[in-house]
Protein backbone atom coordinates (compact mmCIF):
# COMPACT_ATOMS: atom_id res chain seq x y z
CA UNK A 1 0.00 0.00 0.00
CA UNK A 2 1.24 3.25 -1.16
CA UNK A 3 0.84 6.38 1.04
CA UNK A 4 0.75 10.25 0.35
CA UNK A 5 1.55 11.29 3.80
CA UNK A 6 4.42 12.76 3.04
CA UNK A 7 3.18 15.32 0.52
CA UNK A 8 0.15 16.42 2.44
CA UNK A 9 2.36 16.49 5.38
CA UNK A 10 4.38 19.23 3.49
CA UNK A 11 1.33 20.49 1.79
CA UNK A 12 0.16 21.53 5.41
CA UNK A 13 3.65 22.34 6.49
CA UNK A 14 3.59 19.77 9.59
CA UNK A 15 7.03 18.21 10.39
CA UNK A 16 7.02 14.42 11.46
CA UNK A 17 7.04 15.03 14.85
CA UNK A 18 3.94 17.61 14.86
CA UNK A 19 1.55 14.77 12.47
CA UNK A 20 2.92 12.36 15.06
CA UNK A 21 1.63 14.26 18.18
CA UNK A 22 -1.94 15.37 16.72
CA UNK A 23 -2.77 11.08 15.33
CA UNK A 24 -0.95 9.93 18.68
CA UNK A 25 2.03 7.90 17.68
CA UNK A 26 5.81 8.10 17.43
CA UNK A 27 7.57 9.86 14.68
CA UNK A 28 9.38 6.64 14.11
CA UNK A 29 5.75 5.35 13.57
CA UNK A 30 4.96 8.23 10.85
CA UNK A 31 8.67 7.49 9.37
CA UNK A 32 7.77 3.61 8.86
CA UNK A 33 4.46 4.66 7.55
CA UNK A 34 5.52 6.89 4.92
CA UNK A 35 8.75 4.98 4.04
CA UNK A 36 6.38 2.14 3.56
CA UNK A 37 7.92 -0.45 5.86
CA UNK A 38 4.58 -0.26 8.19
CA UNK A 39 0.95 -0.23 7.36
CA UNK A 40 -1.17 1.37 10.13
CA UNK A 41 -4.27 0.43 11.47
CA UNK A 42 -7.59 1.37 10.31
CA UNK A 43 -7.99 3.73 13.04
CA UNK A 44 -4.31 5.18 12.81
CA UNK A 45 -5.23 5.90 8.96
CA UNK A 46 -8.78 7.03 9.93
CA UNK A 47 -6.65 9.88 12.18
CA UNK A 48 -3.93 10.62 10.04
CA UNK A 49 -6.63 11.88 6.86
CA UNK A 50 -8.86 14.05 9.60
CA UNK A 51 -5.36 15.64 9.97
CA UNK A 52 -5.30 16.21 6.37
CA UNK A 53 -9.04 16.76 5.57
CA UNK A 54 -9.12 14.10 3.33
CA UNK A 55 -10.77 10.36 2.97
CA UNK A 56 -8.90 7.81 3.78
CA UNK A 57 -8.35 6.73 -0.39
CA UNK A 58 -7.02 10.10 -0.82
CA UNK A 59 -4.49 9.58 1.41
CA UNK A 60 -3.67 5.69 0.96
CA UNK A 61 -3.80 4.03 -2.44
CA UNK A 62 -4.66 0.68 -2.08
CA UNK A 63 -3.51 -2.49 -5.13
CA UNK A 64 -6.61 -3.78 -6.26
CA UNK A 65 -5.84 -7.76 -5.87
CA UNK A 66 -7.82 -10.70 -7.59
CA UNK A 67 -10.23 -12.04 -4.71
CA UNK A 68 -9.87 -16.02 -5.56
Amino acid sequence: MENRIRDLRKMNKLTQEELSKQVGVSRQSIIAIESGKFNPSLELAYYISKVFNCTIEEVFIFEERGME
